[in-house]
Order: structure tokens, then C-alpha cells, then sequence
């Protein structure tokens, strides 16, 4: 296997603390000293379906923001499919899968300047078929940045179980990124938690601020997770949502809440709260929602469905009651997607001016 290319593999202390918000902006700041970069997600967990192949999503993410010019086959050589471990513990074929994570890793090296790895979550994700992400990063060959979520005692503690599997292996630590940290306390953490990890012999590498527009769903999201029916344009699917509320008083009421932003759900036979939200909404100079979802299947009047198509953002029509609606978009894994430009912009950002990836590059 190639052993030439430089390379660095992104891991986690668990899911959802930033793994892949930290290898999207990382592409983005290495490709301005490696223009000819690669990417590869060699265990993958969560896929789409790309030309009968099934690749993980995060990969399709890479490649559509920065045009990787590699097959994504190579990009994501192992999807965990539902009987995935049931068939590996029934007939154990590590060598196999290890030669196909060696053979994709040359593909994806071909001709880059770099390759960056990123993990499926913390370190002992993959065991179970022999392939944790510290067994991973050791068949790569790669050095690793740990990223965790914000904090000091905590994020140090779960640092330190994953620092122990990666030795274990024999897997140099370069650093860590403490992601999601509140605005006002970066400094006091970054003080705190360098201290600490350096007891550990670890190195800070950034603290990242949190950023609610990153953890904050698209109405197009919405849309997908509740399978309803778009009722009019297109038009501001990509509406950020930064609060949701149940419209289940009288319309005067609920007025209060026609403000930026707000996701108003309520049943679809509450005509009074879709015209006045309709009305309310009608200039540029008024407040904006991000949009309404209409609940329990009731499908407005004809007259009422004429003012909906006219409306400036999206209403949807979902068959589950307001409960339900309210209850899955709170529950909600945001992920960044392909088309959420502005949150891309956003990470970019946050780790060009809050990541050292200057000492990344020098631990390699």
C-alpha cells in the first residue's frame, strides 16, 4: 500500500461532535497548500444509493463540494449494511476487507497531494468485525487528530479512552479539536483544556465555537425526515429553522411567534392561522418564517390552498399529528449537505480562523 502520500485520519470521541464539520473545513484549508487533495471514508454507516454502489453520505459530501475527481467506490470501499456484522461474525473475512481498504486507499492517493481519512466515530467503532477505527487508521498508516465536544472534564476524559485504544495499536495522536464550544467561555476552555491534555501528552489543535446555524435543520430536511408534501414552490426550502412552535392557541396569539426563522406547526384545518401567517408574512419589511407544517393530514380548503401556492415560504402537509411533527424535528440529526452553501461557508470559516493546521501539517 502506498505509504508516501502524506495523510492524517479525523476521529471522534462519538457521533455528532464534529467529525465531519472538521473534515469538510480541513479540506478546504489543505487544499490551499496541497492543491491536488484526496479523501476516503474507508468504514462507512450511513449511505445513499450512487449508480447501485452504496456510498456513505459524507462522502458524497466531500466530492460535491470539492470535486475529488476520484470514484466514489474507492472514496467509501466499506458500507456497514444492516446484516453487515451478523455475516462477518459468521464467516470472518478481515483480510479481505483490509486489502480492499489497502487497494481503495491507492486509488484515492493516485497522483494527490494528500489524502485525508475520516473515521465512522469514536475509536472502538468497528471492533465488532475487526476493524475499529484505531485498527483502521493502523492499516493506513495514518497519525490521527481526535475531535471532541466542547467542554474541559468531560471531552479529556472521553479522550483519554480513545487515546488508549489508538496506542494500543500503536497510533500516533497529533492532537485535539474541542468543537461546539459556548462563544463566550473559548478562551477559559482553551486555557483549561490545554492543560489537561497536555497531562495526557496530548496537543490542542483549535477550539471551535458553536455556531447554531450548524446544528439547526433546513425545511428541505424537515421535508425528507417527515415524508410530507411540499404544497407550493421550491422556492426557500434551504430556510434555516432556529425555533419551532406549535401553533395551538387562537390566531391572535400566535401571531407572537410569526417572527425569522420560527417553523410554525399546526393541523391543517387551522385556516385562520395559515391565512394570517400568509398575510403577515407578505413584505419584505415583516418578519419571515422559515416555514409551516401543516399536521394530520388535513389537506386546507381550495381557497385556502390558492393563498399556501402564493405564499413566500414553503408549507408542508405531513400526515402525522402536531405531537409527532413537533417531537421528530426535535429529535433530529443535522448533517451537513451538499447544498447547504451558507453552513459551508460557515466551516470553512470557523476552521481556517480557529484550527492549527500548520502543526497539524508539521506533526506529519
Amino acid at each position: 500500500m502506498n505509504s508516501v502520500t502524506p495523510r492524517v485520519f479525523i476521529a471522534a470521541t462519538r457521533q455528532n461532535d464534529g467529525k465531519t464539520t472538521s473534515s469538510l473545513g480541513l479540506l478546504a484549508a489543505l487544499q490551499k497548500r496541497y492543491p491536488r487533495i484526496g479523501y476516503i471514508k474507508p468504514v462507512g454507516q450511513r449511505f445513499v444509493e450512487v449508480a447501485e454502489h452504496k456510498i456513505d453520505e459524507d462522502t458524497v459530501l466531500m466530492d460535491s463540494v470539492y470535486q475529488l475527481n476520484c470514484p466514489l467506490v474507492d472514496m467509501s470501499p466499506i458500507a456497514v449494511e444492516p446484516d453487515f456484522t451478523r455475516k462477518y461474525l459468521q464467516s470472518s473475512n478481515r483480510d479481505a476487507l483490509v486489502k480492499k481498504i489497502e487497494k481503495a486507499f491507492d486509488r484515492v492517493a493516485w497522483e494527490k497531494d494528500f489524502v485525508l481519512c475520516e473515521g465512522s466515530g469514536h475509536a472502538g467503532v468497528g471492533s465488532v468485525f475487526d476493524l475499529s477505527n484505531a485498527q483502521v487508521a493502523k492499516v493506513l498508516k495514518a497519525k490521527v487528530v481526535i475531535v471532541s465536544r466542547g467542554g474541559i472534564g468531560k471531552p479529556i476524559d472521553e479522550v483519554a479512552l480513545n487515546q488508549a485504544l489508538f496506542e494500543k495499536e500503536g497510533v500516533e495522536i497529533i492532537g485535539v479539536i474541542i468543537n461546539k464550544v459556548i462563544p463566550e467561555k473559548i478562551e477559559f476552555v482553551t486555557e483549561f483544556a490545554r492543560r489537561g491534555l497536555k497531562r495526557k501528552g496530548l496537543d490542542l489543535l483549535g477550539v471551535i465555537p458553536h455556531r447554531t446555524i450548524l446544528s439547526s435543520p433546513s425545511v428541505n430536511l424537515i421535508l425528507e425526515e417527515l415524508d410530507a408534501e411540499l404544497l407550493n414552490s421550491e422556492v426557500r426550502l434551504h430556510n434555516i429553522v432556529d425555533d419551532v412552535v406549535v401553533g395551538a392557541m387562537g390566531v391572535n396569539n400566535a401571531m407572537r411567534f410569526f417572527k425569522n426563522g420560527v417553523l410554525l406547526i399546526t393541523p391543517g384545518d387551522r385556516e385562520d392561522i395559515i391565512l394570517a401567517a400568509a398575510a403577515s408574512t407578505g413584505s419584505h419589511k415583516q418578519p419571515q418564517l422559515a416555514g409551516i407544517v401543516l399536521t394530520g393530514g388535513l389537506r386546507p380548503s381550495e381557497s385556502v390552498m390558492k393563498v399556501i401556492r402564493g405564499a413566500g415560504f414553503p408549507i408542508l402537509l405531513a400526515d402525522q399529528d402536531s405531537y409527532e411533527v413537533a417531537s421528530k424535528v426535535h429529535d433530529l440529526t443535522v448533517k451537513t449537505r451538499p447544498d447547504d452553501t451558507e453552513k459551508i461557508s460557515v466551516i470553512r470559516d470557523l476552521i481556517a480562523q480557529y484550527v492549527d493546521v500548520g502543526k497539524i501539517l508539521k506533526a506529519l
